[in-house]
Parts: structure tokens; C-alpha cells; sequence
């Protein structure tokens, strides 16, 4: 069996006895739930400053990164365990027996931290340990201030554990101490590590997923909110929350002047998710807004977006910039999946307003049907995130057309602005938001293409029409560059 010792985050050990205690038995419970998931023969132990994992030999690699992984864990000692080494020879000749052969040509330094009642002191196993494999070794020398190699030893009692690696743990807090969440998730950059931190912070995180762009978008979303709960909060089951937006979207563009839709949008999918925790008990919200990143994130708007929930909100990349939150996303796992997941939320506007008026916003919000929004909500969609069957894995791309030859397609332009693209093949104009409804209308003997600024959103729809309604007549155009 393996040996893992588990140092607790800072911030625990400094908690009350009570507060202390339940956050020890709190990460306590979330190991047993994770790794017993992985092997039923894992022990874990419980102390008042640290635990200890024993694991057997064959599933070591994932345990290893479970443990990372896990909220609550500062250091992750990997260390061998001897017991009954009750002298200093027998530890001298032990730890000579492991080690000497990794210090031919080397300079090193033996460090002990000893618990219990012993006849020696922890100096003085440093110093018959470093004398003894100086002299039974091809070791350079001795060296207390700038080693080659450090041998750090735990005496504990009679049991000795001998660290063989070091690993820099999570941090943060045990998931289910600090309470519940939900998080509103696109699947792009921010909102992913957003989420993360929530989860790092010992937040219980719950997902949920406004649908601008079909059946394909919702999967994506779905296997990156899959992935942040398998890696780093699996301890607990969450929700899955998707509400279909594209009825919303569409009475925003009746009733909502341009330069305001996109501080609209946000307004009310906060008020959405007000409604959705509300019936699920979770007192506040988390988003992946940045101050001044896009037009509906200046001070001012996010001001104006507040107005709608007396929800608490947090926004934990605040004062983040856009370098930082990719690093975070490249160091968690998330980028791949937020390169490819489209941003519409910053697509619906034209010269979107920065600083936007409070009674200006007022007349905007009296105008728009509020009966749409509740039945989106009403209409929800709930899953236990370990539901989610991940078959967008199964879905074939759908086939992209770079050159267009005179009366092979139809191409249907799906940007929401007003100009349309010149082409030398018939051309139709059907905002994104209008496709579901419209392109039923359509011949369908016919072969279409979609078109978009980046192809993303094209692809997405062209996904939900053809695995959706069966139309096998749509492809995605990407003129050559």
C-alpha cells in the first residue's frame, strides 16, 4: 500500500475548534466519497492537522489526482511508511538501505520532525542518519543551506515515514462547508473558471445554462460543466439547470432598442435565476463578469443588471484580466472547450450603451412581455449533473463548404446584423434567432449553407437542425481566407 500524507489548507488550521472540526470531517467524508469511487480497499485516516490515505499500488496515478484535485488539501506528502523503528540504527540503516544510491555525486541535508516519546531528539537522528549515508554512499557532502537532495523524515511515535514527494495541493476549502451556489455557465473562458473558484472556495456549485444556440451548444456546455464537477467537486451531486432562451432572445429583439440588448439579456437571465434558486434554496449567484471587458461590463451596467435580484452576486474575476482568466482555463483543463464554445451573448448588440440610464432602463424593461421569461423558466430542464449522458461525442461535425459554385447552394447569412454578405449564389437572411422558426418555411429539396463571422455559431445551428428536426440539407460555408 501507498502512503499519502495531507496537509490541511492554512485557513482551516486557524478556525475555531468547532468550525475547525467540521471542515476536518467535512473534507474527511469527501475523500471517502471520491476515492472509494476508485478503489474500495482505500483508507483514509483522519487526525486533528492532517489525513492520511493509504491506496494500493495499482490505482496510485488516480488517486494522486484526485487528491490534487480536491478543495481543502494544501500539501500532498507520497511517503513510505516503516513501523517498529523504535532506535536510531534501525532508522539509519533503513533510510541508507532507500536512499544512498541517489546521492552518488551529491550534495544533501536529512530533516526530521519527530512526535512522541522518544530517547533522541530529531537532531539527533539528523545527525547519525546524514553521518551514516555519508559515509556508506558516493555523496558529494553534507549541506544544511543549499542541498542537492533533502531527505525529510516523520517520527511518529514508533512509525516512520519517509517523504519521497512533494506536491502542491488545491488549497481552499472542503466542497459543502460554505454553502450552495449556481452559476450562470455559457461554457466560454470566464464563466468556466469562474465556477472553478467557486469551487475551490468550498462552494457547492450548481449550474445553469441559458440556450442561444441549439442542441449542439447545450452538449458542449454540458461536458465542460461534466468536467469541472468530475475534477474538482464530485464529492457532491449538483444540478444541471437549462432553460431555452431562444423565445426570450426573440422578444428582446421586438421590444428592446439595440443599444441596450445586451445589458437586457443579462437582466433577465439573472431574473431567471432568481426564479431557479429560489426553488432550489441557494441564496446567491456567481457569473464570470469582468469589469470593463465587454459593453455590458462597465461599473455603470453591471449597476443596471444588479437592479433586477436582490440575490447576492458574486464575481470572482472581477478585477481580472482577459491573459489571466485563459491561464487559469489553460491550468484547469477548460480552454479546449471554451475555444470552441461561441460567445452570443456580446453578438446581439449594435453600439451597445456603456454607461447606460437608470430611467432609460426602466422604460426598456416595462416594455418587454415578462410572461415569456416565466414560462422559459417554467420550462426548465433539471438533471443531476452525473446524468448528463456525454453523447455529443457521437455526433458527426457537419460538413463545412469553402468554395461556392452557382446554383449548388442556397447560402443563409444567420449574423444578426443587417448587412448581408456578397456573394455570387442566392443569399437569404435569417438572423440566428429566427432560424429555428423560419428555415421550416424553406424549400426543403433544396441545399443550404450556413454563414457566420466565425462559423461557430453555424456550425451549432446547423447541428440542432439536422440532429433536432432531420434536415440533411444544411451545411456551414467558410469562405477560404
Amino acid at each position: 500500500m501507498q502512503k499519502f500524507i495531507l496537509k490541511l489548507f492554512p485557513e482551516i488550521m486557524i478556525k475555531g475548534p468547532s468550525a475547525k472540526r467540521q471542515m476536518v470531517g467535512q473534507l474527511y467524508n469527501n475523500l471517502l466519497t471520491i476515492l472509494q469511487r476508485i478503489d474500495t480497499k482505500i483508507e483514509v485516516k483522519k487526525f486533528s492537522d492532517k489525513m492520511e490515505v493509504l491506496t494500493p499500488e495499482d490505482v496510485l496515478p488516480e488517486v494522486r489526482q484526485k487528491l490534487l484535485d480536491t478543495p481543502g488539501i494544501e500539501q500532498i506528502l507520497e511517503v513510505l511508511q516503516f513501523d517498529d523503528m523504535d532506535t536510531i540504527e534501525k532508522i539509519k540503516t533503513k533510510v541508507c538501505e532507500l536512499v544512498a544510491d541517489s546521492l552518488d555525486d551529491k550534495t544533501f541535508v536529512v530533516r526530521v520532525k519527530r512526535t512522541g516519546k522518544h530517547t533522541f531528539s530529531s537532531i539527533d537522528i539528523e545527525r547519525t542518519v546524514g553521518g551514516h549515508l555519508l559515509a556508506n554512499s558516493n555523496a558529494k557532502s553534507v549541506s544544511l543551506k543549499h542541498p542537492d537532495v533533502i531527505i525529510q523524515m516523520e517520527l511518529i511515535q514508533n512509525q516512520l515515514n519517509l517523504i519521497t514527494t512533494k506536491y502542491k495541493g488545491l488549497s481552499g476549502f472542503p466542497i459543502g462547508t460554505q454553502g450552495d451556489i449556481l452559476s450562470l455557465m455559457s461554457g466560454g473562458f470566464d464563466s468556466t473558471v469562474a465556477s472553478y473558484l467557486t469551487m475551490k472556495r468550498g462552494i457547492k456549485t450548481h449550474f445553469i445554462f441559458f440556450n442561444l444556440g441549439g442542441m449542439a451548444h447545450e452538449i458542449g456546455v454540458k461536458q465542460v460543466a461534466l468536467y469541472l464537477w468530475n475534477k474538482f467537486g464530485s464529492s457532491h451531486k449538483v444540478k444541471f439547470v437549462s432553460v431555452a432562451f431562444d423565445d426570450v432572445l426573440t422578444e428582446i429583439f421586438r421590444a428592446t432598442p439595440p443599444t441596450y440588448m445586451g445589458v437586457m439579456l443579462k437582466r433577465l437571465m439573472l431574473r431567471a435565476s432568481e426564479q431557479v434558486a429560489d426553488a432550489m434554496e441557494i441564496d446567491a449567484l456567481v457569473t464570470g463578469e469582468s469589469v470593463a471587458q465587454v459593453s455590458s461590463q462597465t461599473l455603470r451596467n453591471l449597476a443596471l443588471i444588479d437592479q433586477v435580484t436582490n440575490k447576492l452576486i458574486l464575481r470572482p474575476l472581477a478585477t481580472m484580466n482577459k491573459p489571466e482568466i485563459m491561464n487559469m482555463a489553460n491550468e484547469i483543463g477548460t480552454r479546449h472547450f471554451a475555444e470552441s464554445m461561441p460567445e452570443y451573448c456580446g453578438v446581439i448588440s449594435q453600439n451597445p450603451i456603456t454607461h447606460g440610464s437608470f430611467k432609460r432602463m426602466e422604460k426598456v424593461a416595462e416594455k418587454f412581455n415578462y410572461d415569456i421569461l416565466d414560462a422559459a423558466v417554467q420550462n426548465a430542464q433539471y438533471l443531476s449533473i452525473d446524468e448528463i449522458i456525454d453523447d455529443i461525442t457521437n455526433l458527426a461535425p457537419v460538413e463545412v463548404v469553402h468554395t461556392l459554385k452557382n446554383g449548388d447552394f442556397t447560402v443563409i447569412d444567420i449574423r444578426p446584423e443587417e448587412e448581408c454578405i456578397a456573394l455570387t449564389c442566392n443569399t437569404l437572411k435569417i438572423p440566428f434567432h429566427k432560424l429555428k422558426t423560419e428555415f421550416d418555411k424553406l424549400p426543403q429539396d433544396k441545399e443550404y449553407l450556413l454563414y457566420c463571422d466565425k462559423g461557430i455559431m453555424s456550425q451549432l445551428h446547423a447541428q440542432y437542425l439536422r440532429d433536432a428536426k432531420g434536415c440533411e440539407n444544411i451545411r456551414v460555408y467558410r469562405p477560404e481566407s
